[in-house]
């Protein structure tokens, strides 16, 4: 056995080389994306009528794409998606905009390595969000969101005005995910794979954190184990390879999305 007396780095570090080398990436257009992502998402309890919105940077990077309000995630396909302005008016003329899109305009203004944005209201985040304390990562499976999620205490309203994107994309700071009190979750991504990915991560993060607090006190983490599991499982790869994973689970019941 060649590797019985290997290093975990270097365990690791070969584990992220045979990655790269050995999966291919999809071939997927960001329109297929980011409607797969809204189904997936749609199967993932992340469904909440009208509510929630799904973005991404297009090439022009003045404009992104999303769905058309009106619509649930479960109806989104990459041929009703909608590209949009800055000021959230469709580029052909047709259908609309979700008006809280606004406060994704200034977090793609102030963080310019965003090209993702997810914002949902899943039933345990949602949950968790009226009682008004952070979210807790206190667990392997998690960890991708440790150290790595802002807090915003105070509600401040239905957020489609100016005034909220700016406090929102403010407390994003250089973090992947914002949780806010008495509202619903956001992560951002560099593409939309890492924002998907985060999206479903969220929610099962305060799922086990309602069940946890429910049963006794919760312990953290030592924090550089946790911070070696965060690094681990935020890769550009590893968040393709999942993608790629619940893009198939959502094609078996939806095939009318690309």
């Amino acid at each position: 056995m060649k590797t019985l007396n290997t290093t975990k780095e270097a365990l690791m570090q070969n584990a992220q080389q045979d990655m790269q080398t050995l999966i291919q990436d999809s071939n997927l257009t960001d329109r297929e994306k980011l409607a797969l992502t809204c189904r997936i998402l749609f199967d993932k309890g992340h469904d909440s009528g009208l509510a929630g919105q799904i973005t991404s940077r297009t090439e022009k990077n003045n404009t992104f794409l999303t769905q058309q309000f009106g619509l649930g995630f479960d109806e989104v396909s990459a041929k009703n998606l909608i590209e949009v302005d800055q000021d959230l008016k469709p580029l052909n003329g047709e259908g609309m905009a979700n008006p809280a899109n606004r406060f994704h305009t200034w977090i793609y203004k102030e963080h310019p390595e965003v090209n993702c944005i997810i914002h949902t209201h899943p039933t345990h985040i949602a949950a968790l969000s009226m009682l008004e304390v952070p979210l807790i990562i206190s667990q392997m499976d998690t960890c991708g969101l440790y150290n790595d999620c802002s807090f915003v205490a105070d509600w401040p309203g239905v957020p489609v005005g100016n005034k909220e994107g700016m406090l929102i994309s403010k407390a994003l700071g250089k973090n992947r995910a914002v949780f806010l009190a008495h509202h619903g979750q956001l992560v951002v991504g560099k593409n939309i794979e890492e924002a998907c990915n985060l999206a479903i991560l969220i929610e099962r993060a305060a799922k086990l954190q309602l069940l946890a607090m429910a049963a006794g006190e919760i312990k953290p983490l030592p924090h550089k184990l946790a911070q070696e599991a965060h690094d681990w499982v935020s890769t550009d790869k590893r968040n393709k390879v999942n993608f790629a994973y619940y893009a198939r689970q959502a094609l078996k019941n939806h095939t009318n999305c690309i």
